[in-house]
C-alpha cells in the first residue's frame, strides 16, 4: 500500500530523516518507534504532504504522492491524527468532525461517517455541541481520531496518540486502533509507548537519529536486546 524509499527530510538546513526506506502492506498495523527527536513525526508529516522531502520517493498504491499538496494526499485516502491533536478548540465536536469530511462532497456519506464515528466514540454523540477546547485530553484524542476517520481513509496515521493522556484512556484508544485495524483500516502508528506499540504491530521499525536501525515483526523487536535495553528498561 505505502512504499517509502530513500527518504531524507531537513528542517532549516538540519537533516531530520536520512535515507530511510520502509513499507506498509494493506491491512497491517505498522509501528515506528524511537526516542524523542528521532524523526518519527517528520516521517508522518512528509507522507501527509505537510513537509517536502529533500530526497527519496513516497508511493501510495504504486503512485507517487511526495509532491502532492496535503489536501490531495487526504483525497487519495491517507489521514493523519497529528501529535497534540490540533483541534479547532472554539468549534464544537460536530463542527470539528465536519472539517474532517471536507473532501467528501456527499451529504449522505458525511452523515454516514458521523454515525460511524459516534458508534466508535459514543461520548462524542452525547456531547456533540460542546466546544472541543473544553474536552479532556482523552476526549480530545477521540475527537482527533474521529475527525481523521471522517475522510474514510485507507491508511490512518496516528502520531503519539498516548501523549498526555491518562493510562486508562490510553488503553481504550489502543483498543480502538486494534478494532479499526481488524475492520480493515491500515494503520501506521508512531508511539512513545514502545512496548504497547510493538505488541499491537504486525511489523515495526526502530528509528534513531533519523535512520532506521532495526526492523521486524512486533514480537521479534520486543525480544531484541537492543530494544529491551534502550526502550523497555530491561
Amino acid at each position: 500500500m505505502l512504499r517509502v524509499s530513500g527518504l531524507s527530510v531537513s528542517y532549516s538546513g538540519t537533516l531530520a530523516v536520512s535515507g530511510i526506506s520502509f513499507e506498509v502492506q494493506e491491512g497491517e498495523m505498522v509501528s515506528i518507534v524511537g526516542s524523542n527527536g528521532a524523526g518519527k513525526s517528520t516521517v508522518l508529516k512528509t507522507i501527509s504532504g505537510v513537509l517536502r522531502p529533500d530526497e527519496g520517493t513516497i508511493e501510495f498504491f504504486g503512485e507517487r504522492i511526495d509532491r502532492l499538496p496535503a489536501h490531495e494526499v487526504v483525497a487519495r485516502g491517507i489521514a493523519q491524527v497529528p501529535e497534540g491533536r490540533r483541534l479547532f478548540s472554539k468549534l464544537s465536536i460536530l463542527e470539528n468532525l465536519l472539517v474532517g469530511a471536507y473532501t467528501n462532497k456527499s451529504e449522505a456519506r458525511r452523515r454516514e461517517s458521523i454515525e460511524q464515528v459516534f458508534e466508535i466514540f459514543p461520548i462524542l454523540r452525547d456531547r456533540q455541541a460542546q466546544r472541543a477546547g473544553t474536552l479532556s485530553g482523552g476526549e480530545q484524542q477521540m475527537l482527533a481520531i474521529g475527525r481523521a476517520l471522517m475522510s474514510s481513509p485507507k491508511l490512518l496515521m496516528l502520531d503519539e496518540p498516548s501523549l498526555g493522556i491518562m493510562p486508562v484512556m490510553v488503553e481504550r484508544l489502543f483498543e480502538v486502533a486494534e478494532r479499526l485495524n481488524r475492520g480493515g483500516t491500515t494503520i501506521l502508528l508512531v508511539e512513545q509507548n514502545v512496548r504497547r506499540a510493538l505488541e499491537l504491530a504486525h511489523r515495526g521499525y526502530v528509528l534513531q537519529t533519523g535512520r532506521i536501525v532495526l526492523q521486524g515483526t512486533g514480537q521479534d523487536l520486543l525480544k531484541s536486546d537492543q530494544v529491551r535495553k534502550a526502550y523497555l528498561g530491561l
